[in-house]
């Protein structure tokens, strides 16, 4: 089995065999319920995918084929979201409108907190 020299950027291939030959599979016995089958066989799948660091897990079934496939399922569905490019956020900038109406709306909170002032003759006691 060969690796990767070191961790690479995106974009990462998601064809099933390519990723064969750039993921380490482990597999371990599964935890949790499922009594006597599962606490003997080692069917939970574990897979690291070196150029990216991204593991997954799969330990639904008590059928280690069938959880290879899921957790091959999963690191493709993680990749996809790694691969995926977002747009640059583009600032923007308040419009007169707007800028009116945080003014008004700030003049009106002024005034009302004026009004709660002393009303003059009023003696502190």
């Amino acid at each position: 089995m060969t690796f990767a020299p070191g961790p690479r950027q995106p974009p990462y291939s998601l064809d099933r065999t390519v990723l064969e030959r750039e993921v380490m599979i482990e597999v371990f016995r599964a935890g949790g319920p499922g009594g006597q089958h599962r606490n003997v066989t080692d069917s939970a799948v574990r897979l690291r995918h070196l150029p990216s660091g991204v593991q997954v897990v799969a330990a639904d079934s008590r059928s280690q084929h069938r959880n290879r496939e899921t957790a091959f399922e999963r690191l493709i569905e993680r990749l996809r979201r790694l691969n995926r490019i977002r747009k640059p956020r583009v600032p923007t900038r308040a419009t007169p409108g707007s800028r009116e109406r945080r003014l008004e709306g700030k003049h009106r909170r002024q005034a009302i907190k004026r009004r709660r002032g002393r009303v003059e003759g009023e003696r502190e006691q």
